[in-house]
């Protein structure tokens, strides 16, 4: 029974799945997101989303509080200077995991892992989607009232210049 066992083990001793999550971090945190297994990810999240809230103030003791989980000094510049900025105002929730399937090899379950506010193509753009032409509900496309109005007009100025001159 596990009553009470809530760390993921990742079957991994406790130096090496320390060591392991230290180095997803760093690559997280520079990167903006990973692909590794489903079962990293989610403790991934769990050990990344403490230090990420950890990085909104920056003082020395969080700095150094972080440095002793990542253990690399880029990843905590990073972290402090461009990270913290965008997720000053979230309240929590940083990081998104998306399955992408089983792996060819071994058929293990993989995750792309990311920063939330880093996506380019979640983010923006979600007020800004352009209405094209309707579909039916046989699948072709309804003219649009724009296309309509100028076909109006075609039709409609060939018949005013042949009856111009049919006037003198």
């Amino acid at each position: 029974m596990r009553h009470g066992d809530k760390i993921k083990n990742l079957s991994r001793t406790a130096s090496h799945r320390r060591a392991l999550l230290s180095n997803l971090a760093s690559q997280l945190i520079t990167h903006k997101r990973v692909v590794t297994t489903l079962a990293k990810a989610k403790a991934l999240r769990v050990y990344v989303e403490p230090l990420i809230t950890k990085a909104k103030e920056n003082t020395t003791h969080q700095r150094r509080v972080v440095f002793s989980y990542l253990q690399d000094k880029e990843a905590v510049t990073e972290l402090f200077s461009t990270v913290s900025e965008k997720v000053a105002g979230r309240p929590g929730g940083y990081t998104r995991i998306i399955k992408l399937g089983a792996r060819v090899g071994d058929n293990a379950e993989t995750a792309l892992i990311e920063l939330v506010d880093f996506n380019e193509i979640y983010g923006k753009g979600k007020g800004e989607a352009k209405e094209g032409a309707k579909k039916t509900r046989r699948g072709s496309r309804k003219k649009s009232t724009d296309k309509v109005d100028e076909v109006v007009e075609e039709k409609t100025e060939p018949s005013v210049v042949a009856e111009a001159p049919a006037a003198k």
